[in-house]
């Protein structure tokens, strides 16, 4: 971040220090509530498309009109693809948040520009970074599937799971409607429906906030008009996903790697499958945990 002539940072910028974090750390088991006690729920909205994105706003929206306090917290930058790393930009133990001002939230508590990954911001958000910790975790609508093992590289869902684990409910959303390079070329489909993915989750939330803290639901929805898609059904994990990385080329010093769809028969009853066919889907994920399975521990080699 840049400052002014007199080397001080602009007065709009704010900064969190990571020891100030820590003194706000709440323990997980605390970390959410319901509506018992006649409170709103706190809600976080973040992605990993960046502050600018449309998908982000419409989500926002969604949690605005669902009466919840909303905090809009997102990176300054694109940040596809990372998974649930939480590196962020530091000088000096702080990070950077810059207030931003988008069409259609006003009813945000705030909304944030952030040097900051997808995790980083909900990790920190969870830890009190950007007011009381919130009890619930929007990530999306991200400009993309985010469907089968492929999870595991996604900001958007890198974002809810990390969430989880600080037992947020958290739910992460995304629309299939584009095709790319990892540099970021490549061919658009036709303009964003985000109302079919705002819709789809407008219809999950209710089933989000009756489900148990550290829940974690993935929703992807079609690129087409609401009124065509052929229903929302729950969904496994497809063994690939909707795209696959390629190595396009290589040369001398330099590999060239693009992502590209799939041209494969998915296995009935999978993410990947119901979406290709129309369908949005829901598939409830994990966070790490063991694989519940015995490990044989090897003998210490004779000294």
């Amino acid at each position: 971040m840049s400052s002014n002539g007199n080397g001080e940072r602009p007065a709009e910028v704010a900064e969190v220090t990571l020891d100030e974090l820590s003194r706000r750390a709440t323990p997980p088991e605390t970390s959410t509530g319901g509506d018992s006690d006649g409170r709103r729920w706190r809600c976080l909205v973040t992605n990993d498309d960046g502050i600018d994105s449309e998908g982000l706003r419409v989500l926002a929206q969604v949690a605005l009109e669902a009466g919840f306090e909303v905090v809009v917290a997102a990176p300054m930058e694109e940040a596809s693809g990372a998974s649930a790393s939480i590196t962020a930009v530091e000088e000096d133990g702080h990070f950077v948040v810059e207030p931003r001002t988008l069409p259609g939230l006003e009813g945000a508590c705030t909304v944030l520009a952030v040097g900051g990954l997808p995790a980083f911001i909900a990790l920190t958000g969870m830890r009190g970074a950007f007011g009381p910790t919130p009890d619930i975790v929007l990530s999306g609508i991200n400009s993309g599937p985010n469907t089968g093992y492929a999870v595991l590289h996604s900001g958007t869902v890198g974002a809810a799971l990390t969430a989880s684990t600080f037992g947020a409910r958290a739910m992460a959303v995304s629309l299939n409607i584009r095709t790319r390079t990892v540099s970021g070329a490549g061919v658009r489909q036709a303009s964003p429906c985000w109302g079919t993915a705002a819709e789809f989750a407008r219809q999950t939330l209710p089933t989000l906030l009756d489900s148990e803290p550290g829940t974690v639901l993935n929703v992807n929805a079609p690129n087409i008009p609401l009124e065509k898609v052929r229903g929302f059904e729950p969904a496994r994990l497809a063994r690939f996903g909707a795209v696959q990385t390629n190595v396009a080329e290589r040369g001398e010093g330099y590999v060239k790697v693009a992502l590209a769809e799939i041209d494969a028969d998915y296995e009935p009853g999978t993410d990947a499958a119901l979406l290709a066919a129309g369908y949005a889907s829901i598939t409830a994920l994990q966070a790490v945990c063991e694989a519940g399975t015995t490990v044989r521990v090897p003998q210490r080699a004779a000294r």
